[in-house]
């Protein structure tokens, strides 16, 4: 037999009876039923407050109603749900958001579900479209609950039931109560609780109680929605600070993943970025700023921003480090953050690491072993004291290199290492049953480490295939600063296409070689790098040592020069300039004769 809440068993004594009532002596146990509300209140409005989403929030109210209060509950909610404090916005249409109910004579139904049992005389309508001046509406904005067999109410119950038949749906008596659903700001729709003819009518104090119910309700709907709406905003935010896509540098493949945490509404402060460089080279980075805030979203971002700035500079990588701790300390920020960058060189094919404070790198040889990379930790970045080491290693065609944030491998269960070694051990079960593993089947795999249920932290990662570019596919050149050497230049430019088999180009890519070589000589001071790269493009780069930019300028018919980068923006699949730490390189790419691929 289900057990009910002793409020509705009958009138307390102070609730009703004669007028004179009140000066009546107390009875010894007149104290009981008032005890037994507030303790009910207690509990329900815990178990209210526990939903941490709108759903859970709902649901904690109608599993708190349903039995001990009332035989039935359903709950409408206005569609959109009001956010904030936005104001002025028209209330849209009520929509049925949930139900709970008793079985009615002993039955066993499910406990909720938009159909009633058998028997059932209340069943709400799915969709309510109150008009603005109806009873409905005025019920809703005046924020009180009221009985629903009141005449000035008929309509209002006739509405959220959604028939006329009031007198036929509505047991008779104070058996229905609608109470309105008031946020901080809004209103957010409505419940309505109902009592069956086999138990006691609700009382005045029911009435009190249906009151406190929904205001918890009413602040845990508008808590969530709040909630919701800033975890969107959070993730929205964490994602335009991540690179849209990936850079598709020859030599080299990447794939990278980012999952938010399912804690915590806040952002975080993971990153990762993959930067191509002068020489076909890239620079790949991973981070992770302490912390869950705004404030670590905007620190993320600075950061993130000067690494790149350092990284077109052509720095080694302990000195991007270096120079990120000095900028990270200049922030003024209590928050510190681990990074780790690494430089790729599809040439040479090697590999330079440094590390401020981040987890190992893991590595995948062609033959399908894993290893951790020992990169010796500096500190992390904004402590201070720098101390960063590079490590070099050979990078062969076919390895996959992996960097990812602490929340991969770290968890309750284990630390940082005993994580990576988990990690290191499945990529390498990964290869074993099919070497090399397509670097997106890599990246999932890799996340599969997590395992089931919550994540406590961010996870980013990024993966980088490594293979490489032969050496017969790219020609490099040191030239004194003499005005002789735009004529040299065009030479070697002429014979290396020949080698190439692309003497179509040989015209139009002398030409331009001889135009960026002859304003290099100009400004440079040391001797002028030349550099031909054969790969899905044909890209050559000019280098030097002078910061002085060149810039398109509007000719005159009687000036002999200054026409050379229009021929190069005019002639060249596209161009560009790259500022280095020791002065600029000069860039261009054609496309190759009927868009074949490199040999």
């Amino acid at each position: 037999m289900t057990k009910h809440l002793r409020t509705g068993q009958g009138t307390p004594p102070h609730a009703g009876g004669r007028a004179g009532a009140a000066h009546a002596r107390p009875r010894p146990d007149a104290a009981e039923p008032q005890t037994d509300r507030l303790r009910y209140l207690d509990a329900a409005t815990r178990r209210i407050a526990g939903g941490m989403n709108l759903d859970e929030t709902v649901r904690g109210l109608c599993r708190a109603a349903v039995p001990a209060f009332a035989d039935l509950a359903f709950v409408h909610l206005y569609t959109p749900l009001p956010v904030g404090d936005e104001r002025g916005a028209a209330p849209g249409v009520l929509r049925l958001h949930a139900t709970d109910r008793t079985p009615p004579h002993g039955a066993a139904p499910p406990r909720s579900g938009p159909a009633p049992p058998a028997g059932d005389t209340v069943e709400p309508a799915s969709v309510v479209r109150p008009s603005a001046a109806g009873p409905l509406a005025r019920l809703l904005r005046d924020g009180l609950p009221a009985f629903g067999n009141t005449p000035g109410l008929a309509s209002a119950v006739a509405e959220l039931l959604g028939t006329a038949a009031v007198p036929r749906a509505v047991p008779p008596g104070r058996r229905l109560i609608i109470a309105p659903l008031h946020g901080r700001t809004h209103v957010m729709g409505s419940v309505v609780l109902v009592r069956r003819p086999g138990r006691p009518a609700f009382t005045g104090d029911d009435l009190l109680v249906a009151s406190q119910l929904a205001t918890h309700t009413a602040l845990g709907i508008d808590k969530a929605v709040l909630y919701a709406r800033e975890a969107s905003f959070a993730d929205a935010l964490q994602r335009t600070m991540l690179p849209p896509s990936l850079p598709g540098p020859p030599g080299v493949r990447l794939a990278s993943r980012y999952l938010p945490s399912s804690r915590t509404a806040q952002v975080g402060g993971d990153w990762y970025d993959a930067i191509p460089l002068p020489g076909n080279r890239v620079a790949l980075v991973i981070g992770d700023v302490m912390g869950h805030s705004m404030t670590s979203a905007a620190i993320m971002g600075q950061l993130r921003t000067i690494v790149q700035t350092l990284a077109g500079l052509d720095l080694p990588p302990e000195e991007v480090l270096h120079h990120l701790d000095e900028q990270a300390e200049r922030l003024g920020s209590e928050h510190t953050a681990t990074c780790l960058y690494a430089l790729y060189d599809p040439v040479l094919h090697r590999l330079l690491l440094s590390n401020a404070g981040h987890p190992p790198p893991v590595i995948l040889h062609p033959d399908g072993t894993g290893e951790v990379l020992r990169v010796p930790p500096g500190a992390p970045i904004g402590v201070g004291g720098g101390g960063f080491e590079s490590v070099e290693m050979h990078a062969p065609a076919g390895a996959t290199l992996l960097l990812y944030t602490d929340g991969l491998v770290e968890s309750r269960d284990s630390d940082v290492m005993t994580g990576v070694e988990r990690l290191r051990a499945r990529l390498h079960t990964a290869a074993s049953r099919s070497a090399p593993p397509a670097l997106e089947e890599l990246c999932d795999e890799a996340l599969g480490a997590l395992g089931p249920g919550d994540r406590d932290d961010d996870v980013a990662l990024l993966a980088a295939r490594f293979e490489g570019l032969l050496p017969e596919t790219v020609a490099y050149w040191y030239m004194a600063p003499r005005p002789q050497t735009a004529g040299q230049a065009r030479r070697l430019t002429r014979r290396t296409l020949h080698l190439w088999d692309l003497d179509s180009l040989v015209e139009s890519t002398e030409l331009l070689v001889g135009e960026v070589v002859a304003n290099a000589v100009r400004f440079a001071s040391r001797p002028v790098t030349l550099r031909l790269l054969r790969t899905d493009v044909l890209r050559c780069e000019v280098g030097d040592d002078s910061p002085v930019v060149p810039r398109m300028r509007h000719a005159r018919l009687s000036d002999e020069g200054g026409r050379g980068l229009f021929l190069v923006d005019h002639l060249s699949r596209r161009w560009g300039v790259t500022r280095v730490s020791t002065g600029k390189v000069v860039w261009f790419e054609q496309s190759l004769p009927g868009g074949r691929d490199p040999g």
